[in-house]
């Protein structure tokens, strides 16, 4: 499967569904695929890109906005992870989290520093300026803090969305707000409407396009799968999971009997587990499985 996969980037740049999306840059987020998730629930796609991709690479697939992740690391470290400079001097609109707020203070001239000691948990914010990102949001507002360090000085020409209740910047952008940022995490569920502000920033500043759906992915990925196998056979191992049994799947859909599905009874699993997976798999959904019995190896 990894042959398979190993040119998906390329590929990914030629779908319109793909087009307007979102490019999120990883730094080390426990949240980075929650945000992936959260931006694709509003239809709309996101890919996800290490922090030090080239400008050139994320450019790739046309995104309508950049999303910077947060992460553990503090940007005035001497060996914080950066990102490629040309993407925050680009004209896409930008939404930093957390760390991606620090990022873009600093890049543009402003000052962050430590606060001696983090701020985690649940918070409230008060909202100075109720318009682009914060639009409809109520003040106070519940949210999820997760850092170490804050804004001391804004950037020139930046303004302070809002503040959390213990007087940290907590959302700010600049003067037209094509690039904004939390100190909070609004792709969380602990935050009471980051929903809204994703939305806010997804259609209101950056204009994305709500068309990618789960049937998009699926069909992508049956082309992907057909592009690089070509007249070749796939031989999958199956282990009763979840996981291998979608790859069989999509698989079996592709390119059907060009590819093989192997189930070992390894005499771990439950009594007539690998007897059921492989009756639901084949019966269920037509895909070309056998099983071997060598419980008692």
């Amino acid at each position: 499967m990894n042959l398979i996969l190993q040119n998906w980037k390329r590929y990914l740049s030629v779908n319109d569904f793909q087009k307007n999306g979102v490019a999120i840059l990883d730094f080390g987020s426990q949240y980075t695929q929650l945000i992936a998730r959260r931006v694709r629930e509003q239809n709309v796609y996101s890919q996800i890109f290490s922090a030090e991709t080239p400008i050139s690479i994320v450019m790739e697939s046309q995104p309508a906005a950049i999303i910077l992740s947060g992460g553990p690391s503090s940007v005035y470290e001497e060996d914080a992870p950066t990102l490629d400079p040309y993407i925050l001097d680009s004209d896409l609109p930008i939404l930093g989290i957390c760390y991606g707020l620090h990022l873009l203070a600093q890049h543009h001239g402003g000052v962050v520093e430590s606060i001696g000691q983090g701020e985690y948990g649940f918070s409230e914010i008060i909202a100075e300026n109720k318009s682009g990102l914060l639009s409809g949001i109520s003040s106070p507002s519940q949210v999820w803090m997760s850092h170490g360090d804050r804004v001391k000085q804004l950037p020139k020409g930046w303004q302070t969305l809002a503040y959390s209740t213990n007087d940290i910047v907590a959302a700010m952008a600049n003067d037209d707000q094509s690039r904004v940022a939390t100190q909070f995490h609004p792709e969380v569920a602990h935050t009471a409407e980051g929903e809204n502000i994703l939305r806010n920033f997804l259609f209101e500043i950056a204009n994305c396009s709500p068309t990618w759906t789960a049937g998009n992915f699926i069909q992508e990925q049956i082309e992907l799968i057909r592009k690089q196998v070509g007249d070749g056979k796939v031989l999958v191992g199956v282990s009763g999971g979840v996981d291998s049994s979608v790859v069989a799947a999509l698989l079996h859909k592709a390119i059907g009997d060009q590819s093989t599905a192997v189930l070992i009874d390894h005499g771990l699993m439950r009594k007539d587990e690998a007897k059921q997976c492989v009756i639901s798999l084949s019966d269920g959904l037509g895909i070309n499985i056998h099983k071997f019995d060598e419980s008692e190896l």
